[in-house]
């Protein structure tokens, strides 16, 4: 099956149809040359044969990557039936059909259904609002098939094709390249790498050549910034480097969001305590000789007491609710649970590329050799800031300095920078597009230059060369203006210009501080001028590039995002790492991360040859953890990382906008894409995508995500308080063998009814303030901590005890047992209204805590008590619930006794702040 060279499947003698679509064509193709390859894959300079197109097509399928359809409104309804607590409450409607307790049946139905519903509507409208624009891969492309050139759809080429590639067409496969004239490819998407890769057609690399490195390759889904080429296709579809990485994120997640795990830890302890209390409670009542029918009525008692039922629609509501919060800045959340998650992490692995800078090069720094170099504020994409000095904007000599490097600037210079429509636009090569943009800032723009120095003759750029000429006609005599790789230039010069006037070039002392500037991780340009005379009819040629004046040297850099610095102090604030992962060279990504303040020094950096190179997982996880910036990363080398922080313990949220961050967006706790500029592969994959590109509308996300979690957790606390309450109360009447003080249908409406109105206006509880200045909660935390227990305890016996010596001093007064339940069932509601603002808070006072800043909690509040009234005066209702009137004066002996819980709660709410200052 291997050829000669060890890495080639051949195509010889293969079966005219396979099972399914073959993948790998050349293992190595970047260490083979042009006339390698092309023989490997029976090829020719001249295209396939149509016969052998027809075979490859069926052999290998079309060159498209597959989509995931996304899930039908039945699949995301059935979907919301999936969690351990519908399960419980599933059961109980059955045991409570079996039994013929239609009512509780009925209710129990209904609250599923409910939050079925709920849940439908809001996944279903974010998935529509999240659907992906178009495949990347859906372009056409000129091939040549038996010597002649055909456009085909880019579906349709299939390995050994030959293919004509020009500027500005997306490359359709993974290709080698056989010809290229000045071809520079724009590989962000794919690498992370925001300068696009000069290629080379004749170079032959070694196996181990990392892929940004791999100068002799095309690669699917990359743009082509300047030039054309001749290139044959090595593979296509899933085979290629962007299908591979698709392929890695097709089908479900194994990953769970941290509230999911909390949850179903939460659930199961429930469904194992439920399922002990009644076997227990069952066995007593059986040795008593109580009738089975009446074992089965207290089990079902006992078991609507203990289930929140009101859980799922609450938790619906809370999360839901987190989704149109975040949706207002900007972030839209495809998958509900992901609401939370994102408030959950605990590390942020960040793409650099297109998150937290511009993917756009722009010029920062202006150095003349010899003095203090200046800074080149503003944005990358507008020519708004300015150029300054140490002592500020340049004057005089400074000045005349400064005008010369900006007409060079505008004269050598291929590209275009203008307004249209009221915007600014531009097209060509990014580093001219740069320098135009720097220039104009000093008041130079190319149409003003060429006018008054109009052009002779250019030397375009070519890859070759790494430089571009122009030769004007300045003040009546040509000369000719340079710009381009320092190294290139510094060999055309023997003078430089400066403040003082035109000098003797000392090229050590600018070779030293050329270095200087590439080590701060700038991209470094620089800028010539000559004066010349040229025969005529002679052109402009390298020969006349000599003797040539150094005017300085520029230093370009993908800028920071201007939100992103505030944005990871933010981070930083709230107790969340952030790691920057890029495919850049380490000493770039070392000054960004510097900019951002996210390292101190170099050896927080680790590169992807050093992870390659790790010789376990131990080892790797030990690099991971002291790391603030992965650089030289390759795409799956991504994963290995969100995988060793996750060993490491971390609940871990991936930022990024390329496919190439796709695997570590769906391996992570969350992925959060980036909406405007991110590819459809990172759309799809991520649960969370940003609107507007913004990484501060993360952290936006991250705290509406601790409010949501908040509020689920002062829910759960409502909920099991009251619910464990009414334990207490059933306990206490076995004990002391009295009837059982609620029946099932009452307990139902307590839980369903009466609390579920407030429990879902609790979910609304806006923020206490001091979301981003708590660290996250350890990722193996429960739900219920230390002081939710203690608050779910002392609440628990204040109402279970109160209600219970109501319940057995109205039957020790001669009240009927029917008048006794429903004084103890209106007690019961009354505790849930105080309760329910107990539950605002953990720390904060009920009397500190504007009750008007959740009216509609308020206003659910009344609704509660209001609904209850009307049950009471409502005959039909009235028989069903065991409920009937009872007098003002009652009804405010009740509230009295009710208010008691919120006394108990203020005193512990005192006691545990006490307990903190004294712990400081």
């Amino acid at each position: 099956m291997l050829s000669a060279q060890g890495n080639i499947y051949q195509f010889m003698n293969q079966p005219a149809a396979q099972s399914s679509p073959e993948k790998v064509i050349i293992a190595h193709p970047h260490a083979l040359s042009g006339e390698q390859a092309l023989a490997a894959l029976a090829s020719s300079t001249i295209g396939l044969a149509n016969s052998q197109v027809a075979r490859r097509q069926r052999q290998y399928g079309a060159n498209a990557l597959p989509r995931k359809p996304p899930p039908g409104l039945l699949e995301v309804f059935l979907n919301q039936f999936k969690s351990p607590l519908i399960y419980v409450l599933v059961a109980a409607a059955v045991v409570s059909l079996l039994i013929r307790e239609y009512s509780d049946a009925i209710f129990i139905s209904a609250v599923l259904l409910l939050n079925a519903v709920i849940g439908t509507v809001q996944e279903y409208s974010a998935q529509r609002s999240a659907e992906a624009l178009q495949k990347m891969m859906t372009t056409r492309v000129r091939v040549l098939r038996e010597g002649d050139a055909y456009e085909i759809g880019s579906e349709e080429i299939v390995p050994g094709d030959i293919v004509l590639l020009e500027s500005g067409e997306r490359v359709p496969a993974d290709m080698r390249i056989l010809e290229r004239h000045n071809l520079e490819i724009d590989e962000s998407l794919l690498s992370g790498e925001s300068i696009a890769v000069i290629k080379k057609a004749d170079t032959v690399l070694t196996e181990s050549t990392v892929l940004g490195d791999r100068i002799n390759m095309a690669f699917a889904g990359s743009l082509v910034n300047r030039g054309r080429a001749q290139c044959v296709v090595i593979s296509t579809g899933l085979a290629t480097e962007l299908g591979m990485i698709a392929e890695s994120v097709i089908g479900e997640s194994d990953t769970r969001a941290p509230l999911q795990e909390r949850m179903e830890r939460f659930t199961q302890r429930v469904a194992i305590f439920v399922g002990f209390a009644v076997l227990l409670m069952a066995t007593i009542l059986l040795f008593r000789g109580m009738p089975l029918s009446e074992i089965f009525l207290s089990s079902v008692a006992l078991a609507v007491s203990v289930i929140p039922e009101g859980l799922p629609v609450a938790l619906t509501v809370a999360l839901a609710i987190g989704m149109r919060r975040m949706a207002r800045h900007d972030v839209i959340v495809r998958r509900l649970i992901a609401v939370e998650a994102l408030g959950s992490c605990t590390y942020i692995a960040s793409d650099k590329t297109g998150t937290l800078t511009t993917n756009q090069m722009t010029v920062r720094r202006l150095l003349f050799p010899g003095h203090d170099s200046w800074e080149v504020n503003g944005d990358s994409d507008k020519p708004n800031g300015e150029i300054t000095t140490v002592r500020g904007v340049p004057e005089g000599a400074q000045r005349k300095l400064l005008d010369m490097a900006c007409q060079c600037a505008v004269l050598a210079n291929e590209g275009f920078l203008g307004r249209q429509n009221d915007h600014w636009a531009s097209n060509g090569d990014a580093v001219d597009v740069a320098l135009l943009i720097m220039a104009h800032r000093a008041g130079w723009t190319r149409a003003d230059a060429v006018g008054a120095s109009p052009e002779i003759d250019i030397i375009p750029f070519e890859s070759e060369r790494l430089y571009s000429a122009s030769l004007n006609r300045v003040d009546g005599r040509p000369r000719i203006f340079v710009k381009g790789a320092f190294e290139k230039l510094l060999t055309m010069c023997d003078k430089i210009a400066a403040v003082e006037g035109v000098g003797e070039l000392d090229r050590a002392a600018v070779e030293a501080e050329a270095r200087q500037l590439a080590g701060a991780g700038y991209r470094v340009i620089a800028m010539a001028y000559g004066d010349v005379e040229l025969d005529d009819g002679e052109a402009l040629s390298h020969s006349r590039l000599e003797k040539l004046t150094l005017i300085g040297l520029l230093g370009l850099i993908d800028p920071l995002r201007p939100e992103a610095k505030p944005a990871v102090a933010r981070c930083r604030a709230a107790g969340i790492q952030v790691a920057m992962v890029t495919g850049d060279h380490p000493l770039t990504a070392f000054t960004i991360a510097r900019e951002l303040d996210l390292l101190e020094d170099e050896s927080q950096v680790v590169t992807g040859p050093q992870l390659r190179d790790a010789a376990s997982e131990a080892e790797m996880d030990r690099m991971t953890r002291s790391a603030s910036v992965f650089a030289r990363v390759e795409p799956r080398q991504k994963l290995d990382i969100v995988q060793s922080l996750q060993r490491s313990g971390h609940y871990v949220a991936v930022s990024g906008d390329g496919a190439n961050d796709a695997p570590a967006l769906r391996a992570a706790q969350v992925g959060v894409a980036m909406g405007k500029n991110g590819t459809d592969v990172a759309r799809e994959t991520a649960e969370i995508i940003i609107t507007d590109d913004n990484f501060d509308s993360i952290v936006d996300g991250v705290e509406q995500g601790r409010i949501a979690y908040a509020n689920v957790r002062k829910v759960i606390f409502l909920l099991i308080s009251t619910g464990a309450a009414e334990l207490v109360l059933f306990v206490l009447a076995m004990i002391t063998a009295l009837p059982l003080p609620l029946l099932a249908v009452q307990l139902l409406w307590l839980n369903l009814v009466t609390n579920g109105i407030q429990d879902i206006a609790l979910a609304f509880e806006p923020g206490e303030g001091r979301e981003l200045e708590q660290p996250p909660r350890p990722p193996r935390e429960a739900i219920f901590n230390r002081v939710m227990l203690e608050r779910v305890v002392i609440s628990a016996i204040i109402i279970g005890v109160v209600a219970f010596g109501l319940f057995k001093w109205l039957l020790d007064q001669g009240f009927s047992l029917e008048q006794a339940r429903n004084s103890t069932l209106l007690l019961m509601v009354l505790f849930e209204n105080v309760h329910v603002f107990n539950s605002r808070s953990e720390t904060l006072s009920v009397f500190r805590h504007n009750p008007l800043r959740n009216k509609l909690l308020l206003a659910g509040t009344v609704i509660a008590q209001l609904v209850h009234i009307g049950a009471m005066y409502t005959p039909w209702l009235g028989d069903v619930l065991g409920a009937s009137p009872v007098s003002f004066e009652q009804w405010l002996s009740l509230l009295g006794l009710a208010l008691s819980v919120m006394v108990v709660m203020e005193l512990h709410k005192w006691i545990r702040a006490r307990m903190t200052i004294a712990n400081l």
